[in-house]
């Protein structure tokens, strides 16, 4: 089904839908006439005399030099091939794909001032499965992403590499097998493709989401530890959230209260305890993840907004009647965002990986076997799955450092503060790829600490969440070959699984 788009008004739910589905996407046709008439008024200024960067100039430090009119297509056209300097590996599909929606509701908004062809043109080709191959790295995010856009706008002028019916083609080529027909750049055109930040904000986005989904999972997994090691949910007490007052923390902890309620491991040492308080990583765990939580949550505010912004330059304000040079390219917005979602994905990983080191732990474990195993000495157990946890724990730390920080000077001088936020984009990839092993292991020490338990039963909502990992992982009983485990629980955990068959409602989305 073909999702209806309205720029300036898409929210994260439906951009969500549209990434995970592959489904096409078209503006809504009430926008045509603002897009008309922006373009009329950028027509108008080539044709006249006085000097409009991007328009009838050269572009960047060579905008001093004036263009004539006749050659205003090649200026646009030479602005696409000379900005073609990707590097790296192609941008997976999903995020490619979300990438031309966004230049969709971008161009959409009527201050570009392409035609509506071009819009067309990005339509067809996402309902045709013409996907530019966009090489992730280059984009210092401003002015714009440059290099990544422009590989996108290559294959519309019938240059450059695209993705169609499962090669890899010269842009023309996969054009005429979709029966689409490049386009011929207007004034302006090829600077409203590359001027933006699409590229970061899409793969933003994509950590985002995912990211969403590990914090749901973290509260199962935290759960299952909480259970494993007998520890208390006094801390869950509603009272002691809703003092602070943190959204996240407060929902963190209702959704495992709720997880954990009538569990017979829990009730079974109310009394008698000796322990007096559990460790920081299971008696925090709703701090520590409501707070992360909340980090997301504001993230994906600033990205609904930049989703919906025009980002490229100059602008076209067709009620004054003139073309403004800006700076709504610059991408420090996107790269904040990345960056705090870069930190809340590595503190979920750090206390989960805590949990997990106090569940192998003999010291620590009351009374588990060490690392988890029936026969420790003859057996090893989840001794080097911790180790695993550490070392990706550890990345995340090293990976989680701010980005946007780190600017730097490009283009003679004249962008002279950058906002790094491609890299700080595409970085959470990597982040949630180690997120998603830490919490599977801590999955499987989890249920694997609750059988030891037995004849006690964990919760019927957490009997759930085993059940379903023991559709992939098997109880370990003796040593095996660990590595397609790990992997199988952290693709539980990608796709959201564990939280799914434990039935857990918590919404961390922005509506």
């Amino acid at each position: 089904m073909t999702e209806t788009l309205t720029p300036g008004q898409a929210r994260l739910a439906q951009l969500e839908a549209i990434w995970r589905s592959g489904e096409p996407a078209v503006l809504d046709r009430a926008v045509k006439p603002a897009v008309e008439a922006a373009e009329a008024l950028v027509r108008q200024a080539a044709e006249g005399e006085e000097a409009v960067y991007g328009v009838n100039t050269g572009f960047g430090k060579l905008a001093s030099v004036k263009i004539p009119a006749e050659q205003t297509e090649a200026l646009q056209r030479n602005l696409i091939l000379s900005h073609c300097c990707g590097v790296g590996e192609p941008l997976d599909t999903p995020a490619t794909r979300l990438m031309m929606v966004l230049k969709l509701l971008s161009l959409g908004r009527g201050a570009s001032g392409v035609k509506w062809e071009t819009i067309e043109l990005i339509e067809g080709m996402l309902a045709q499965g013409v996907t530019p191959v966009v090489p992730d790295q280059g984009s210092v995010g401003a002015s714009g992403d440059l290099a990544p856009l422009a590989h996108m706008a290559a294959v519309m002028i019938g240059a450059g590499e695209a993705l169609y019916g499962g090669e890899r083609l010269p842009g023309a080529a996969a054009l005429e097998r979709a029966g689409l027909a490049p386009i011929v750049l207007g004034p302006k055109e090829g600077l409203a493709m590359i001027n933006g930040t699409q590229f970061s904000t899409a793969c933003a986005l994509v950590g985002l989401w995912t990211a969403w989904r590990s914090a749901r999972e973290c509260i199962v997994t935290a759960a299952l530890s909480t259970d494993a090691i007998m520890g208390s949910t006094a801390p869950l007490v509603d009272a002691i959230h809703t003092l602070r007052g943190h959204s996240g923390q407060i929902a963190a902890a209702r959704a495992q209260r709720a997880l954990m309620d009538g569990s017979e491991i829990r009730e079974s040492h109310r009394e008698g305890d000796p322990r007096v308080q559990d460790p920081y990583c299971i008696r925090c765990q709703a701090q520590v993840t409501g707070a992360a939580i909340d980090l997301l949550r504001r993230a994906g505010e600033v990205l609904e907004i930049e989703a919906n912004a025009v980002t490229d330059n100059p602008l076209v304000l067709v009620e004054e009647g003139r073309i403004v040079s800006g700076g709504n390219f610059h991408a420090e917005p996107v790269g904040f965002a990345a960056d705090q979602i870069a930190l809340a994905v590595a503190e979920i990983g750090a206390i989960a990986q805590r949990r997990v080191a106090l569940m192998v732990d003999p010291n620590l474990s009351f009374d588990l076997p060490p690392f988890l195993t029936p026969e420790p000495g003859l057996n090893s157990g989840l001794m080097i799955a911790e180790v695993t946890t550490a070392a990706l724990m550890s990345e995340n730390k090293h990976l989680a450092n701010p980005c946007t920080t780190d600017s730097t000077p490009t283009s003679a001088n004249q962008e002279d503060h950058v906002s790094m936020a491609a890299h700080a984009a595409r970085r959470l990839s990597r982040m949630n790829a180690n997120l998603h092993t830490i919490l599977g292991v801590e999955a499987i020490c989890g249920a694997q600490g609750i059988g030891f338990r037995a004849p006690l039963a964990t919760s019927v909502p957490l009997q759930r969440a085993v059940a379903r990992l023991r559709e992939r992982v098997p109880a370990i009983e003796a040593d095996r070959y660990l590595a397609p485990d790990l992997q199988a629980a952290g693709e539980l955990i990608r796709d959201g699984e564990l939280s799914a068959a434990a039935g857990m409602d918590l919404d961390l989305g922005v509506a």
